[in-house]
């Protein structure tokens, strides 16, 4: 048995002389699950909300997303992307045009987005299921070029999910000379059409600015007749995600960005992890607070055990052993009060997900959500509790030698 350990053991759990020495011990337990509590829910909000977002993405963003590393498009018949399109774990593939133009409706303007896609791309997405309206996903029918906008943007235009009147949408005209004395000569103007359908990502990015069309109309009007902005994946149900997107890597090469969920979104994700990675840091220093009080109780239950270490030194503990009793009192008041607060912490995050407890507003419907989304990840109970033992520690580590060095003199 570990002589240290053992004492240590003894000395937390014993009666003291001084019954304030099991108070400031119990207070410390308690500042310490606190603080670990604090971080286990904190973090858990953050994943919640990262994973709320990724859901939302993924009705509109494509698995993988292939765009060339040098210049807005590429040939669409290039032989990497053939290759890539015969893979056998690709179930679906759509070529994709995108770029900016100008939307004008009954006297009413914005900058847009214009995508244009292919006809699967109900396949290649969850488009489906955040349509709004009376129609249908449909993108052309004959001679007419459906649009399907965003539900803000729709909203900005005062077009409704079924507008009466065309569409106008305006593109800089990118080849031949400009007639200055004229200056719509440097657009080129055409026309969509409603198809009763509006969509909603509830992420401002898409729902102000997208409009969604078929991939003929963008080139179009874009000028990019036999070029595509990127190639959108679906791989096929069971597919090995990670090693297939290696693989399409490896036949890329320098010459294409291979892009998952995540990686299309980069911007968003990355704020949300310095986010969480701030109240991390934040969380941490009033951790290293709490610890505070450990030190106190170490203080006096060394100097309440002064005569105890006599004791130890005459039946032949050794200096080293006795200093080590005291830092493993110090390490256990840090390990209890790492799994109470993760036990606290994950009894609260069930809570959270279970019942709603924590709601966004008062008003129902008025967000996405209705309470705090909430998602542990196991990860970050590992981090948490070795961050613990690790702040306890460094915590008592000087302040129990410097009492065991005067109290052996």
């Amino acid at each position: 048995m570990n002589f240290p350990f053992y004492i240590a053991r003894r000395y937390l759990f014993s009666k003291k002389k001084t019954n304030v020495i099991n108070i400031i011990s119990a207070i410390s337990v308690v500042g310490v699950a606190v603080a670990t509590m604090a971080l286990v829910v904190t973090l858990s909000v953050f994943n919640g909300f990262s994973d709320l977002v990724a859901t939302l993405f993924t009705a509109f963003d494509p698995q993988i997303e292939i765009t060339p590393t040098e210049g807005k498009s590429a040939p669409a018949d290039d032989p990497i992307l053939t290759e890539i399109k015969a893979l056998p774990e690709v179930a679906v593939a759509t070529e994709c045009v995108e770029d900016q133009a100008l939307a004008v409706y009954d006297g009413r303007q914005a900058m847009v987005h214009i995508k244009g896609v292919e006809d699967n791309f109900d396949e290649l997405t969850h488009i489906r299921e955040i349509l709004w309206g009376q129609g249908t996903f449909e993108l052309h029918a004959a001679d007419l070029n459906y649009g399907i906008l965003g539900i803000r943007l729709a909203e900005q235009l005062g077009t409704g999910a079924r507008f009466d009147q065309p569409l106008q949408i305006y593109a800089p005209r990118r080849e031949g000379q400009l007639d200055m004395s004229d200056p719509t000569d440097g657009f080129v103007q055409d026309e969509l059409y409603s198809p009763g359908v509006v969509f909603e990502v509830m992420q401002a990015k898409y729902d102000r600015n997208y409009i969604l069309t078929g991939i003929g109309f963008a080139r179009r009007i874009f000028f990019r007749q036999g070029e595509i902005s990127s190639l959108e994946l679906r791989l096929q149900p069971g597919s090995d995600f990670d090693k297939t997107k290696a693989h399409i890597r490896e036949i890329c090469g320098d010459k294409y960005r291979v892009l998952d969920r995540y990686e299309q979104q980069d911007d968003t994700f990355r704020i949300m992890k310095i986010e969480k990675l701030i109240a991390y840091i934040f969380l941490t220093f009033i951790l290293m607070v709490a610890c505070f009080n450990i030190i106190g109780s170490l203080s006096m239950l060394i100097i309440d055990k002064r005569d105890d270490v006599v004791t130890l030194r005459n039946l032949g503990a050794t200096d080293r052993q006795i200093t080590r009793i005291f830092l493993f009192e110090g390490r256990m008041i840090s390990a209890i009060g790492a799994v109470v607060g993760i036990a606290l912490g994950l009894l609260l995050c069930w809570l959270q997900q279970t019942f709603g407890i924590i709601s966004l507003g008062s008003s129902e419907g008025a967000f996405i959500i209705n309470a705090y989304p909430v998602s542990v990840h196991p990860w970050d109970i590992v981090l948490i509790f070795l961050t613990v033992l690790a702040v306890g520690f460094l915590a008592v580590w000087y302040p129990v030698r410097y009492f065991s060095r005067r109290l052996l003199q």
